[in-house]
């Protein structure tokens, strides 16, 4: 396929992933849950706003029986975020004792996902585990175990399937990078 550009307010973005290749992925990670969740009813915790679209892409192919719920963090002070999540909101759901698979649409320094890790340990769930569909492994700067990845990426700044620049390009069915 031809890549394609796009304007997002000031900035010029071309194809970095393809649709076919985000499913594909995401049908290789499907195939790892029903395997590794058979007879576990695990929830997942979709990370909003970003993660919309890969939580439903993955769930449409996770075959065994699961729960969803859908979850924003809160890590912002005076309009800045502070990298610490003071407050999981919309976890309705005692995950005590349950098996849990927190959905990220991208990891990249792991601040916000460390946070959201040590509230959610502190529920004393069965299982915590991750799957990201993009993960960022230099900019990393927390020992976080992700198991099920999509793809490692350079640190370049994308946008499409969930992902925005400044509010828009969530829509976009493909992944697009940075040109300038």
């Amino acid at each position: 396929m031809e890549p394609r550009i796009v304007t997002l307010h000031d900035c010029q973005f071309s194809t970095y992933i393809f649709e076919e290749e985000i499913l594909a992925r995401i049908q290789m990670l499907a195939d790892e849950i029903n395997k590794d969740y058979q007879e576990k009813n695990p929830l997942f915790l979709a990370v909003l706003n970003g993660s919309f679209m890969f939580a439903t892409d993955l769930l449409k192919r996770v075959t065994v029986p699961c729960e969803i719920a859908f979850v924003r963090l809160s890590s912002y002070k005076d309009m800045q975020s502070t990298g610490n999540v003071k407050e999981v909101l919309g976890l309705v759901d005692d995950i005590k004792g349950r098996h849990v698979v927190v959905l990220e649409d991208i990891v990249d320094t792991g601040h916000t996902l460390q946070g959201l890790e040590q509230q959610l340990l502190d529920k004393q769930p069965a299982s915590l585990e991750v799957a990201a569909l993009l993960v960022k492994p230099e900019c990393l700067q927390h020992q976080i175990e992700l198991k099920y990845v999509a793809k490692n990426i350079p640190n370049d700044f994308v946008v499409g399937y969930g992902l925005d620049y400044n509010g828009i390009g969530r829509n976009l069915r493909d992944i697009y990078k940075i040109v300038s």
